[in-house]
């Protein structure tokens, strides 16, 4: 597993990507949470030594959407995008980047956020009702707070993620329910419905909102706490063939492996490895099974395979279904690996 290697498949995966847009067109709207979600695996590649022309593609997006957010505009989804509006602000300083984005946040901010978390009445439209808004919702208040420097964002990012973890969190599982109508399904199996990729989503929001918070920050010890117990969970469910399927608990019924909760798990597992919250002797041999899974769903052209579609639940994959979301993944989780292997040349050999 060479540093070089994995540079060069991210540039095809990436690519390959940006070629479609630019050839084919957007297949979701350019503010969609799905594009959104594959920004920030641009912006991550884009931040690596001479791959700049990555985040000139985001700029040149961003300028395409006046900076503005989708909508819908107190759903989570919609402003996804807004940690990438964040990052680019944070280095390129350009106010306008971020301008729209704070006028939302400060609405959201002044926000009572005190309805249920059932799963009626449009509620995602207002709150963080199901485990997928832990990606797009925190997160992009949690780089605004880190670009602004205004601390507000950042605590209600981290009051609104315990107020859906208290209602989707399975504290025996350690994993998160898609949302509330989830709360009493099981599988063809009997056990409990956790979806791969949602679980991949709260996961991957979870270390990015932890990337923005303080170390003296007071509730800094629950997220790491959260983390590890989730870590742990997921660790112990990746399949034989490196990945982990759609379905966590029932992984027969859906046997094919499934690449953006792999990407996601892959990505946040590194990413704990990178900051030492998780011990290498027993994570390291997790993600080099799982990038192997991951590298070798990349096509001869550079498109991402065996991501699953749109949804809310497991659902069947195939080697040629493909997503942006996927793509953001997969590009996320090279990214770690690669500052892996920069502090530790010696795993650079196998």
């Amino acid at each position: 597993m060479k540093k070089k290697y994995i540079l060069d498949i991210m540039h095809k995966v990436a690519d390959w990507q940006l070629n479609e847009w630019n050839t084919n067109g957007f297949k979701h709207p350019k503010v969609d949470w799905t594009n959104a979600a594959c920004y920030t695996g641009i912006y991550a590649l884009g931040a690596v030594k001479n791959n700049e022309k990555y985040l000139t593609a985001l700029v040149n997006i961003g300028n395409d959407l006046s900076w503005n957010t989708g909508r819908d505009r107190f759903m989570a989804d919609d402003y996804c995008i807004g940690q990438t509006y964040s990052l680019l602000y944070n280095r390129y300083k350009d106010k306008k980047m971020i301008t729209p984005f704070i006028a939302l946040a400060d609405s959201i901010v002044s926000k009572p956020h005190d309805e249920s978390l059932e799963w009626k009445n449009h509620i995602a439209s207002r709150e963080w009702a199901w485990c997928d808004a832990l990606f797009m919702g925190p997160t992009a208040l949690s780089y605004l707070s880190t670009a602004t420097g205004d601390t507000k964002y950042l605590d209600m990012a981290v009051k609104l993620w315990w107020k859906t973890t208290d209602y989707l969190y399975d504290p025996t599982e350690h994993l998160y329910f898609r949302d509330g109508s989830y709360l009493d399904k099981k599988e063809k199996n009997g056990k409990k419905v956790f979806w791969a990729r949602g679980n991949g989503w709260v996961l991957a929001g979870l270390v990015r909102v932890m990337e923005n918070m303080p170390a003296n920050h007071p509730k800094k010890k629950k997220f790491e706490q959260l983390y590890q117990d989730m870590a742990s969970k997921i660790a112990s469910l990746q399949q034989p063939d490196g990945s982990w399927h759609a379905s966590l608990l029932d992984p027969e019924s859906y046997p094919v492996k499934e690449t953006s909760g792999t990407g996601f798990y892959c990505y946040a597992l590194l990413w704990g490895l990178n900051h030492g919250m998780l011990d290498g002797k027993t994570y390291w041999p997790v993600v080099k099974k799982a990038w192997a899974a991951l590298a070798t769903s990349v096509h001869p052209d550079g498109m991402l395979g065996y991501v699953q579609r749109i949804g809310a639940s497991p659902d069947a994959v195939t080697e040629s279904s493909t997503e942006v979301y996927g793509v953001g993944a997969f590009l996320l989780t090279g990214t770690q690996l690669y500052q892996y292997l920069s502090k530790h040349p010696a795993a650079d050999k196998n």
